[in-house]
């Protein structure tokens, strides 16, 4: 246990450069709040105790504006970055070393039964405001964009960007888990830049057409 506790202060050290000592994550961070109140309602939900673990997740979301399901498996070294908002369902496992910025829902799709929320491999990054929604798998090494909506599965090594996500395979190459937000693919404009090269080759050729027209 103390273990644990002592991993998830300094993932938090380790990836925040504002994180300065262990007192001051301690004292100030609230996402590693969540993630001890979860950790400690969980272990109620293990012995049944249902409406004590759903209580105290409650107060954990009252006090840090993160809504953690106590049924979710959460493993070792998840740091959750100015997590207000952040929304993890009850079927949802999350591997280690996962990374977790604000706005982020690991939901499900609708009223089904059994396991209905994502299951996060190790090492995955999920940038602010992502939504990844329904029994699918996040694939090891992965990076969700932000503001993307993840409908299906994602294999390990991927990027995803966009509305609904798309996957954008680096060419086997391992991904880094460190996210450049401000530097991602773009499927959608680069089909629009598609579009726009197509047009302006149609205007040329109409172009020539209407001259050898006159010409002759």
């Amino acid at each position: 246990m103390f273990k644990t506790l002592k991993n998830d202060i300094d993932v938090v050290l380790e990836q925040d450069p504002a994180a300065r000592t262990r007192i001051e994550v301690v004292m100030n961070y609230s996402g590693l709040h969540a993630i001890w109140f979860h950790r400690f309602s969980h272990w109620l939900w293990k012995k049944k105790l249902y409406f004590i673990a759903r209580f105290f997740s409650q107060i954990g979301r009252f006090l840090t504006g993160i809504e953690i399901h106590p049924g979710a498996r959460i493993g070792q070294r998840l740091f959750i970055d100015h997590g207000m908002g952040v929304v993890i369902g009850e079927t949802c496992e999350i591997g280690d070393n996962v990374t977790i910025y604000q706005g982020v829902t690991l939901g499900g799709t609708g009223k089904e039964k059994g396991k209905r929320h994502p299951t996060v491999e190790d090492n995955v990054l999920i940038a602010s405001g992502a939504k990844v929604l329904g029994s699918m798998t996040i694939g090891k090494n992965s990076r969700i964009g932000a503001g993307s909506v993840v409908l299906k599965e994602v294999p390990p090594n991927s990027t995803v960007v966009g509305i609904p996500g798309r996957v954008v395979v680096q060419d086997g190459v391992k991904v880094e888990h460190q996210l450049d937000h401000s530097n991602l693919p773009d499927p959608i404009s680069d089909k629009f830049r598609e579009l726009e090269e197509e047009l302006f080759r149609l205007k040329e050729e109409i172009k020539e057409l209407r001259s050898d027209k006159v010409n002759k």
